[in-house]
């Protein structure tokens, strides 16, 4: 057993290349080998959001608080809620992040496959985020 202790590492900023707004990273976890499980809590500001992106084997998100969005390409922008558990599929092209008006934060969970995690892609314009 590992116990890593909240407040144990500091907070990250999420890279613009990746976000737009405001958005912090806490607490990453990664499994040891043979696990390929990892992880962060994610906190979304107004209006915040991650960039298209894709998972090789799937994401799991774990709403704890706030009020945000969440849209796979081709499919309707989705209200996400404290207490919801979104999946995307492995390779499904998606984005998510806060409303417009309320911060958001989830617990964000996939595995590696061959130390990969995410293949990031273009951002996600206002057009595309009001829409």
């Amino acid at each position: 057993m590992n116990i890593k202790r909240s407040g144990s590492a500091p907070s990250a900023k999420g890279p613009a290349d990746y976000f737009t707004g405001t958005v912090r990273i806490d607490a990453p976890f990664q499994g040891t080998a043979p696990a390929r499980i990892g992880g962060a809590t994610v906190t979304f500001e107004p209006g915040a959001r991650t960039a298209w992106h894709t998972h090789p084997l799937g994401q799991t998100l774990i709403v704890v608080s706030g009020f945000g969005r969440a849209q796979r390409l081709g499919g309707p922008i989705e209200e996400i809620r404290p207490g919801d558990t979104v999946w995307f599929e492995p390779g499904e092209k998606h984005w998510h992040g806060a409303s417009p008006d309320t911060a958001m934060t989830h617990v964000a969970i996939a595995e590696a496959l061959d130390g990969k995690v995410v293949d990031w892609l273009e951002h996600v314009t206002d057009e595309q985020y009001q829409a």
